[in-house]
């Protein structure tokens, strides 16, 4: 059973940064890519940024040159490092993880963005 645990959302005013972190039960390089995902409120679930076991990223428009994601494989755990960060990015936030077997998600964590 696949495990990903989400921490660090919370509450910021318009401009500030929070890191969000993706704590796995099994080595982060056993899925062929990991990343994360936000939904607002009436609005589909979207790919914020992913990073494949080779290290390639892929980040969406509307977060490049902001958002970071980055990974400590002795730690298992993904980050994703969200500065300048705009009232429109409020959205509970969930980490992916996939391999050939499934398609797994956590819990999600709330990002608040105030203006």
């Amino acid at each position: 059973q696949v495990q990903l645990v989400e921490s660090g959302g919370g509450l910021v005013q318009a401009g500030g940064s929070l890191r969000l972190s993706c704590a796995a039960s099994r080595s982060i390089f056993s899925f062929n890519v990991m990343g994360w995902y936000r939904q607002a409120p009436g609005k589909q679930r979207e790919l914020v940024a992913r990073i494949t076991s080779g290290g390639r990223t892929n980040y969406a428009n509307s977060v490049k040159d902001r958002f970071t994601i980055s990974r400590d494989s002795a730690k298992n755990t993904v980050y994703l490092q969200m500065n300048s960060l705009k009232p429109e990015d409020t959205a509970v936030y969930y980490c992916n993880a996939a391999d050939l077997y499934g398609n797994y998600w956590g819990q999600g964590t709330q990002v608040t963005v105030a203006s």
